[in-house]
């Protein structure tokens, strides 16, 4: 038998193994990585010369109408980041409520410190000059 023949024998029996649920090498995963190490045989066997066996494992996955390994990860990471992206939106949220109210609080010095400026520049105040002392007080 050649060697490429044994390659597609061991395979299909890995096939077979992994979606019966009697895998020997693998963790059973749908995937093809784990076809490949039930099988022995590098992955790129599966995704470079044996490319319809690997399409035909994915379409007997497929048959049997549960999602693979992959899918299911992925599902579940989805899940995960709306979850994030929903915190994430909360968060922004208050943080520019928090922006608006900062500005104010800033704003509010600034318009009493042009205000003061104003009166002091205005012709009509008075300023007075306080005493400087020429010595520094005596300590107690």
């Amino acid at each position: 038998m050649s060697g490429a023949a044994d390659e597609r024998d061991r395979i299909r029996a890995a096939m077979n193994r992994i979606l019966t649920g009697r895998p020997e090498r693998s963790n059973g995963a749908l995937t093809v990585v784990a076809l490949a190490l039930e099988a022995g045989v590098p992955r790129n066997a599966l995704t470079q010369r044996h490319l319809d066996l690997k399409n035909e494992f994915y379409a007997k996955v497929k048959e049997r109408g549960q999602p693979t390994d992959a899918e299911t990860r992925l599902r579940k990471q989805v899940v995960r980041l709306k979850e994030l992206r929903e915190k994430d939106k909360a968060e922004l949220g208050q943080l520019r409520a928090d922006v608006q109210g900062l500005v104010r609080v800033v704003n509010r010095p600034t318009l009493e410190y042009w205000q003061l400026r104003e009166q002091m520049s205005a012709h009509d105040s008075v300023v007075r000059a306080l005493r400087t002392r020429s010595t520094p007080p005596e300590p107690d």
